[in-house]
């Protein structure tokens, strides 16, 4: 029978194990004996509840005692059990030690047909509270942050983080997030977070403020992928608009309560994400705004999706990539109904394209419709991007410094908004579903959204090239690009010359 000894102290003669006969000897020499677990033994997780424990060695030791079982399927499926126990992010990755050494026999007891076993696990527990403050990047913004982290709350691996944090552009943020695993897997996690932040905007001339929360359920699959499921409920507040604020915008000034459920699909090949020489991305985002049960007072289905490949040159450190991103907004009515009038997007939940981090040559927001100076967004758009990362001379092959080629494209196109008579109809007699009388009816979103989509291949997209240098931090992806504007649409507004790139996520 196996035991679990979370804290105690180790058996006589486990500590012996390495010199009388090690893991690797013991693997080399009789991967093929037969053998099982007698007992097994945890040190170092006085914090940990026992029925995590159990709950990812229990079956190791119950399928060791199955006939047939061998020397080598047993030191696998201890470094597969090891592994998901430092998913949990509770463990020091450097404290992982496992004993191995035979179980002892009685004297005079016959010869057995299979190798007893008694493995200890010592592992050793992270800090349970954290404290920490620095400085973050993210795409197109750095901030500096305060952090509070406890871990491990009650021996179930739970988290409870809290962040406070002042940007660039995000003025103030804070949040506060609890997750734990579902049934002691670490490959299925539910977490649940309260937000409140400012951020300014001024490329559209206003600060966006939300007040709200989520519950988000990840899990990970055989295949390793992932998926995220998440519910969220945000009050927006469209404020602080400057004196040159465009008649779009202020039009969509003022409060909305969004209440949406999103599915996030990630399929992550790369070698290294930062860096990648070789390997494949595929990403889908899928929203739904106010629709059916979710309420609020905005309503849409959202898609969004990338793909990126990343395929090695013959010259060591060298490879060529591309990207594509694609996304479209579908306005809905509000309710349970697919035919009532729906009203037109607000500018908080369109699609802005352009910036360092994104069709470089740009600036940020500067493709898609404007309105004056005022980037407001478009419902529909693509982009894609080829570049080649090169390795620097005297650098080396393994530096995380490479020079850059790339060119990139993209178009960003907003539904027409003008409504039918039908529509006006219907949503005077809807009240509340109406801003500001531009209210589609279905067919006339379909309309729309056809004709958005296919003015995507209408004539040449915005283009840019350029040269430039990538750092590869493990924290973020630094780039120093000198970019040139090749095609330019009337009214955007593109960046010749210096950008700046600093973030994790780059097209």
């Amino acid at each position: 029978m196996a035991s679990f000894w979370p804290g105690g102290s180790p058996a006589a003669g486990v500590a012996d194990a390495p010199a009388n006969r090690g893991p690797t000897q013991m693997l080399d020499e009789h991967r093929l004996t037969p053998a099982s677990i007698s007992k097994l033994e945890v040190h170092g997780a006085p914090n940990t509840r026992r029925a995590l424990l159990d709950h990812v060695l229990g079956p190791l030791v119950a399928d060791s005692a199955a006939p047939g079982t061998t020397l080598g399927q047993v030191l696998d499926r201890i470094g597969d059990a090891t592994r998901k126990l430092s998913r949990f992010d509770i463990f020091k990755e450097e404290g992982f030690n496992v004993f191995l050494s035979e179980a002892p026999r009685p004297e005079g007891a016959p010869p057995a047909d299979r190798t007893d076993l008694e493995v200890a696990i010592n592992v050793k527990e992270k800090s349970r509270l954290v404290f920490t403050a620095g400085t973050d990047f993210g795409n197109a913004e750095g901030s500096a942050y305060t952090n509070a982290i406890a871990r491990n709350i009650f021996g179930g691996a739970e988290t409870l983080s809290i962040n406070a944090s002042t940007g660039t552009r995000t003025r103030s943020a804070y949040n506060a997030t609890f997750s734990t695993p579902v049934n002691n897997n670490p490959g299925l996690r539910l977490s649940l977070e309260a937000l409140r932040s400012a951020t300014q905007k001024p490329w559209a001339s206003h600060e966006e403020r939300l007040t709200g929360g989520n519950v988000r359920l990840a899990w990970l699959t055989a295949a390793r992928d992932t998926h995220t499921l998440s519910y969220a409920s945000v009050w927006r507040q469209l404020t602080g608009l400057s004196a040159t604020a465009s008649p779009t915008v202020r039009a969509d000034a003022g409060d909305s309560l969004k209440s949406a459920v999103t599915h996030t699909f990630v399929r992550d090949r790369r070698d290294n994400p930062m860096l990648p020489q070789s390997g494949y991305l595929f990403r889908a985002v899928s929203e739904l705004a106010g629709w059916g049960p979710l309420q609020g007072d905005v309503s849409f289905a959202k898609t969004e999706l990338e793909a990126q490949s990343n395929l090695p040159l013959p010259l060591r450190g060298a490879s060529l990539g591309a990207g594509f991103r694609f996304g479209l907004l579908y306005p809905l009515p509000t309710g349970y109904s697919l035919t009532g009038p729906a009203q037109p997007s607000r500018i908080n939940d369109r699609f802005q394209l352009g910036g360092p981090t994104d069709v470089r040559g740009f600036k940020l927001g500067g493709l898609g419709p404007h309105d004056g100076a005022d980037a407001v967004g478009g419902d529909v758009f693509a982009a894609g991007s080829v570049s080649a990362l090169l390795p620097l001379p005297r650098t080396g092959p393994d530096s995380p410094l490479r020079l850059q080629l790339f060119a990139n494209a993209g178009r960003l196109v907003a539904l027409s908004t003008k409504p039918s008579a039908k529509a006006k109809g219907k949503a005077g007699k809807a009240e509340g579903q109406d801003r500001d009388g531009l209210a589609l009816d279905s067919a006339a979103v379909f309309k729309s959204v056809k004709s958005a989509v296919g003015e995507l291949g209408n004539g040449l997209p915005s283009l840019a090239a350029g040269v430039g240098l990538v750092y590869a931090h493990p924290a973020a992806r630094f780039e120093l690009n000198f970019s040139l504007p090749l095609v330019l649409r009337r009214g955007e507004e593109g960046r010749k010359g210096l950008q700046v790139g600093v973030g994790i996520s780059f097209l």
